[in-house]
C-alpha cells in the first residue's frame, strides 16, 4: 500500500479484485471458450469462415449473463409493487423511466461492494434527480428545475508531500487521539471530521469516536449504531490509523481531559498546545471540539475534511436500509421536496425566540427559558421580535408555507417533512398541511415496526431523515444549522441539487405587508432566492464559511472527469 499511495491519482482502489481472464476476450470468443467443443476448436478458429448465428447466440448469452448480474444486486422490495413509476397526483411526469431507477438502486449497493472500495463509489450518492414535463406554470417548472454546475465535480487530488507524509502517519502505533462528540448527528458530524484533521496536524493515530450521551434526547448510541466503522477505517486508512479502542500499553488509571480549546484554532495553535503532552503521555483526550478548529486550513487538510464527510462518515447498514426504503418510496412517486423544519421545543428555547401559536406556547418556551437560561444561544440585549426581523429565528410552519408557495411550488407537491417532533404536535404543522397536503413525515412514510428498533434513537433516526432528504429534487431548512449546512455541501458535492437557503432577513419584512398581493409577493420571493438555488458558491467569498458547506473550490474543481 505504500507505493499506491505516491500515484499521481488520488481516487486509488482499495484492495481492488483482480479482473478474471475472460473479461478481456471479445463476446464471441468468449462464447466459443464456453461452448465449442475442445476437438474443434483450433480448426474451427484458423479454417472455418467466421459463424455468424454462433456470433449473434454469444451476443444473446452475453446480455443474458449481464442482465442475470444486474438483477442479483436489486433488491426485490414490495415498496414497488404498489406505486406506479407516474403518479397522478404528482405534479409532473417522470422523464426517465426504469432506467435511472435501476442505475441509482444499483449505485446504492455498488456502495456496499467492499472488494472494490473507491472514493467513487463510498460516497452516499442520491436517488436521480426526476426530469419534469406536463402542462406546468413556468413559475413551477423553474421551482423543479435543477440548477446549473458549471462544470464543477468533485476532486479530491492530494499533495504529492502529503502523501508521503501518509505512509508514516497511517502506521503510527505511539500517539493516539481520543475525542468525545456531543450534541446531534449532524454536530457530532463536524466534530468527527474535526477529530480526523486534528489526528492528521497530531501525527496521531485517531480511537473511534466516543459519542457522548444526548442530555436533550437522551440518546444512549455508539459511534458504530450509527455510522459505518469498518468503511470508516478503510477510506482512511492512507490518511490516518484509526483503531477502536486504545491498546492496553496506554491505558491509565486516570487521564485527563482538554476541553479549554478556544474558537478558530490553528494546526500550528494544534501542535504547540499538543504535541508535547501527546509525545510524553502517548495519549490525549478532547472534549467540547464542535466547530473550534480553524475554517481557513491548508488545501490538503480541507480535501481531507471533504473526504471525511463525504466518504468516511458513511451510515451503519441497518441505518442506510431503512434510510433507502423510505427514500425510494418517495421518489418512486415523483419530484418531492424535503423541509427540514426546526420546530422542536428546544429549537425555540435556545434561539430565543416564540413559535406563532399563541400564549399556551410562549409561556412553555419563556418558563423552560427562565429555568435553564445557558440553552439560551442567542443574543440576550433584543426582543424576540427583533430577533425575528433579524433572521435569527426558524420560519414557522405558516412561514413555510407562504415560502414555499411564493417560490412556485405547486399545490400538489409531495413534500417529506424532516426533524424531529414539532412543539405543538400537529397543531404546529397545520397551517403547511392545509397549504400542501400531501406532507408526509417518516412516521407516516414507515410501514409496521419499520422505525420500532430506533425509539429514542434521535441520531439514527436524523440520519434517515439525511438519507431521504438528499434523495428530494428541492431542500429547504427552515433554520440553517448543522444539518442544513451538511446538505448543502453534500447536494453540491453529488450533482448540484437545488438547495434553497431562506434570505429570512430580507423577506420577513414583505411577509408583515398585507398591502402586498400574493402575485407580487411571489415575484419579489422569486427574486430574492434567484441566486441561492444551488448554484456553486465559493467558498473563498468568505473565508469564514466551512468547506463542508462550500466544497468549491478546494473540494470542486472544473475538470472533464470527477469521482463520478
Amino acid at each position: 500500500m505504500a507505493k499506491a499511495r505516491n500515484i499521481k491519482n488520488p481516487f486509488i482502489t482499495v484492495n481492488p479484485s483482480p479482473l478474471p481472464f475472460f473479461y478481456f476476450l471479445p463476446v464471441s470468443q468468449l462464447a466459443s471458450y464456453i461452448f465449442s467443443p475442445k476437438k474443434n476448436h483450433r480448426s474451427h478458429k484458423l479454417c472455418k469462415p467466421p459463424n455468424l448465428s454462433l456470433f449473434f447466440l454469444s451476443l444473446l448469452i452475453s446480455f443474458t449473463f449481464l442482465g442475470i448480474s444486474a438483477l442479483r444486486f436489486i433488491p426485490i422490495s414490495q415498496d414497488t409493487a404498489s406505486c406506479s413509476l407516474i403518479s397522478p397526483s404528482s405534479p409532473g411526469s417522470l422523464s426517465t423511466a426504469s432506467a435511472p431507477l435501476l442505475s441509482a438502486t444499483l449505485s446504492l449497493i455498488v456502495s456496499d461492494n467492499e472488494d472494490e472500495l473507491t472514493l467513487s463509489n463510498s460516497v452516499i450518492v442520491p436517488l436521480p434527480a426526476h426530469g419534469v414535463t406536463g402542462n406546468l406554470s413556468k413559475e413551477e417548472r423553474d421551482f423543479w428545475e435543477q440548477p446549473d454546475g458549471e462544470g464543477y465535480k468533485p476532486c479530491l487530488a492530494f499533495s504529492i508531500g502529503y502523501r508521503k507524509a501518509s505512509a508514516r502517519i497511517s502506521k503510527e502505533k505511539r500517539r493516539f487521539l481520543v475525542v468525545v462528540a456531543s450534541g446531534g448527528l449532524n454536530q457530532q458530524r463536524n466534530q468527527i471530521v474535526d477529530a480526523v484533521v486534528i489526528a492528521r496536524i497530531l501525527e496521531a493515530a485517531l480511537v473511534v469516536p466516543v459519542l457522548q450521551v444526548n442530555l436533550i434526547w437522551g440518546d444512549e448510541s455508539e459511534f458504530s449504531d450509527i455510522f459505518d466503522v469498518k468503511h470508516f477505517k478503510r477510506i482512511l486508512q492512507a490518511d490516518i490509523r484509526v483503531v477502536s479502542s486504545l491498546p492496553s500499553t496506554h491505558l491509565m488509571s486516570r487521564q485527563s481531559v482538554e476541553t479549554k480549546i478556544p474558537h478558530d484554532v490553528s494546526p500550528q495553535w494544534i501542535r504547540s498546545k499538543f504535541f508535547k503532552h501527546l509525545n510524553e503521555e502517548g495519549v490525549l483526550v478532547l472534549k467540547g471540539l464542535d466547530s473550534k478548529l480553524s475554517k481557513n486550513l491548508q488545501p490538503d487538510l480541507q480535501k481531507l475534511r471533504c473526504k471525511v464527510a463525504f466518504h468516511a462518515l458513511r451510515f451503519a447498514a441497518p441505518v442506510r436500509e431503512i434510510g433507502n426504503r423510505l427514500a425510494r418510496r418517495m421518489w418512486i412517486e415523483g419530484p418531492y421536496i424535503a423541509l427540514h423544519l426546526r420546530l422542536e421545543k428546544d429549537v425555540w428555547v435556545r434561539t430565543g425566540c416564540l413559535t406563532g401559536l399563541g400564549p399556551e406556547y410562549d409561556n412553555i418556551i419563556i418558563n423552560a427559558r427562565e429555568a435553564e437560561p445557558e440553552y439560551l444561544t442567542g443574543r440576550l440585549n433584543i426582543s424576540h421580535t427583533q430577533r425575528r426581523l433579524a433572521g435569527l429565528c426558524p420560519l414557522n410552519a405558516l412561514e413555510v408555507a407562504r415560502l414555499v408557495k411564493a417560490l412556485g411550488s405547486p399545490r400538489s407537491a409531495r413534500i417529506y417533512s424532516a426533524g424531529g417532533e414539532p412543539l405543538g404536535g400537529k397543531k404546529a404543522l397545520q397551517p403547511l398541511v392545509a397549504e400542501f397536503p400531501n406532507l408526509v413525515t417518516k412516521e407516516m412514510l414507515a410501514r409496521d415496526g419499520e422505525l420500532s428498533p430506533y425509539i429514542n434513537k434521535s441520531s439514527a433516526l436524523a440520519a434517515i431523515d439525511y438519507i431521504v432528504s438528499l434523495s428530494s429534487d428541492v431542500f429547504i431548512p427552515s433554520h440553517g444549522g448543522n444539518m442544513g449546512r451538511a446538505m448543502q455541501g453534500h447536494r453540491a458535492y453529488v450533482g448540484h441539487r437545488k438547495y434553497i437557503r431562506p434570505n429570512k432577513r430580507t423577506m420577513l419584512p414583505f411577509f408583515e405587508d398585507t398591502s402586498i398581493s400574493d402575485e407580487e409577493f411571489g415575484s419579489i420571493v422569486r427574486k430574492l432566492h434567484s441566486k441561492s438555488q444551488g448554484q456553486p458558491e465559493p467558498r473563498t467569498n468568505r473565508r469564514d464559511r466551512d468547506v463542508v458547506a462550500y466544497p468549491v473550490p478546494e473540494c470542486m474543481c472544473k475538470h472533464r472527469t470527477g469521482i463520478f
